[in-house]
């Protein structure tokens, strides 16, 4: 009976340490999670203040007059606030090169998605001897630099009758959004199993049918990231806009900075309000399809 009492007694001390064990390493987890979390938050409040303070300089600065900046710190608040800037801007303008700008990038956004997802549905679907060649070339079309084409782009859309208008505008957006959209597109497709096609076709659709009915529905997220991601950089391009259109009637919003300029002085505030006119459309889209951006961009990291 003492044998037993003692290996009850040691059997119970037994898991007073393993309890005791089990605690401590919990309150170490638990200390590490709020470190690591503390140090996350003072990252993410650092990249925060250095994403806003662009902004926040932009907009303050907007609200003054011609040169308040000069006799007030650019970071204290206007005073007077002056509304005039965004009055002068908006009866000057601006809602052309705004509406010109939204049919630029709306054309040249639905071609690209449609030329993106014809082209991309055969690579990651279908096997033949140029498939791997045609992406490789596709992929080595995103080292061309933008700048190298604007001579040749010139010269073409003036032979072709084109120059100096908002079509000469669509062919280059479309064509240096491609390379990048069909390789995250094709990436895209490839993570669809390939049994929702094998299903598909023993109910009787075709090729056609499966790439309508079920591969470009599942893609809606693939292609509202595209969306996104072009559209912003459509939206604030001025090479292209600078060499191909010249009549002030059909500028383009990036070039609009140039026709709210004095012709011997600038007045800074004035494009400030000019900028933060043309910045608030994108940030309003970002935040309202943000999920859609962050669901497409990890839809295609695991494979389904």
């Amino acid at each position: 009976m003492i044998i037993t009492h003692e290996s009850e007694q040691n059997m119970v001390a037994l898991d007073n340490n393993q309890d005791t064990t089990i605690e401590n390493e919990y309150r170490k987890s638990k200390i590490k999670s709020r470190i690591a979390w503390t140090i996350a938050f003072i990252f993410a409040l650092i990249q925060l203040v250095l994403t806003l303070t662009p902004f926040f300089f932009m907009l303050i600065n907007s609200f003054r007059k011609q040169f308040d900046m000069l006799q007030q710190g650019v970071f204290h608040l206007p005073d007077p606030w002056y509304f005039m800037n965004y009055v002068e801007v908006v009866t000057h303008g601006f809602f052309g090169f705004f509406f010109r700008s939204v049919v630029v990038v709306g054309v040249s956004l639905v071609l690209m998605l449609i030329i993106s997802a014809f082209a991309a549905y055969p690579l990651a679907r279908m096997n033949f001897k140029l498939n791997p060649f045609i992406y490789a070339t596709i992929v080595a079309m995103m080292s061309v630099p933008m700048h190298v084409t604007l001579i040749p782009i010139f010269k073409l859309t003036t032979n072709i009758g084109i120059y100096d208008s908002l079509k000469a505008l669509i062919g280059p957006y479309v064509a240096f959004a491609l390379p990048m959209s069909v390789f995250i597109l094709t990436a895209f497709m490839k993570t669809i199993p390939k049994e929702i096609e094998e299903s598909a076709e023993i109910d009787g659709c075709n090729r056609y049918q499966n790439f309508f009915r079920m591969i470009l529905p599942l893609s809606k997220s693939g292609l509202s990231t595209l969306a996104i991601y072009n559209g912003v950089a459509m939206w604030n391009e001025f090479a292209f806009a600078n060499t191909l259109i010249i009549t002030p009637s059909k500028k383009t919003l990036p070039l609009a900075l140039g026709q709210f300029k004095g012709e011997h002085s600038l007045d800074i505030p004035i494009i400030l309000a000019v900028l933060t006119l043309s910045v608030l459309p994108m940030i309003s889209l970002f935040i309202i399809f943000q999920d859609k951006l962050v669901k497409g961009m990890m839809a295609g990291a695991v494979k389904g």
